[in-house]
């Protein structure tokens, strides 16, 4: 009998409950991705992402979707860190995200790290697409490899769009069998952990944000529109998550 991998979708979808809060009037998970409501603050919702099951293994196909309306607030994040495995199954691994927010919607995007396992190989594709005046706050944080593991194989996509126009479309590829290069001074110069940061917010409009560095491992980018990039890279996830909170500290004060 040939292995065959999963597949499994989660959607969230957020809308005003026109009291000043949020509503969840879709949260649905499916297999190996459980959502759970949790208390949030203000008239934000927020979600948890839970792993039911293990992986993905190499041949599942994971996806998940969240949809914020006008005028709803939402956090999402997860219960713990996302571990991709190799498999049964042959074949790639595949996680897709796709996340809609309108004008005049907000939402916070903030799971915790993905390791990629010695011997995985994932394909992640993040898209985020936004109304003019949407805001936004993006983190990814990906590890390659558990603590005195060979790197797993990783290739990731992320892809933001304003008001119809791409401002962001980016691709990483590292570990064994990819490109030449990958860890070498122009790629991950031998850290083990890289993560982004994409916020979004109306006021970079009109008070844009200056390109500099964040240290030695870290840099900051604006984008076209009110759309700022960070990108780091670290030895391991406790300090790629302390330069991404720092960065999100200062480019979202009072928060």
């Amino acid at each position: 009998m040939i292995a065959t991998g999963v597949a499994a979708t989660a959607r969230i979808g957020a809308r005003g409950d026109g009291r000043g809060g949020t509503a969840l009037p879709v949260l649905e998970g499916d297999g190996p991705l459980a959502l759970r409501r949790t208390r949030g603050s203000g008239s934000e919702a927020r979600v948890m992402l839970v792993g039911a099951m293990s992986g993905p293994l190499g041949g599942d196909r994971f996806a998940v979707e969240a949809d914020v309306a006008e005028g709803a607030r939402l956090h999402v994040g997860s219960a713990a860190a996302t571990i991709a495995l190799p498999g049964q199954a042959k074949g790639d691994a595949r996680y897709d995200v796709r996340l809609t927010v309108a004008d005049g919607g907000e939402l916070r995007w903030l799971p915790e790290q993905l390791i990629c396992a010695g011997g995985s190989d994932l394909y992640v594709t993040t898209r985020a697409d936004l109304g003019a005046n949407a805001r936004l706050v993006l983190r990814e944080e990906q590890v390659l490899g558990r603590v005195g593991e060979e790197p797993g194989r990783l290739t990731s996509r992320l892809t933001v769009r304003i008001a119809g126009r791409t401002v962001l479309d980016q691709e990483l590829a590292c570990g064994p069998g990819s490109p030449g290069g990958w860890d070498g001074p122009a790629g991950l110069a031998g850290h083990r952990a890289v993560g982004q940061l994409v916020v979004v917010r109306h006021e970079f409009g009109s008070e844009p944000v200056t390109a500099r560095c964040l240290g030695e491992s870290a840099v900051l980018m604006p984008l076209p529109g009110p759309a700022v990039l960070v990108t780091a890279v670290a030895p391991d996830a406790r300090v790629l998550r302390r330069l991404l909170d720092e960065a999100l500290g200062s480019l979202t004060p009072g928060r």
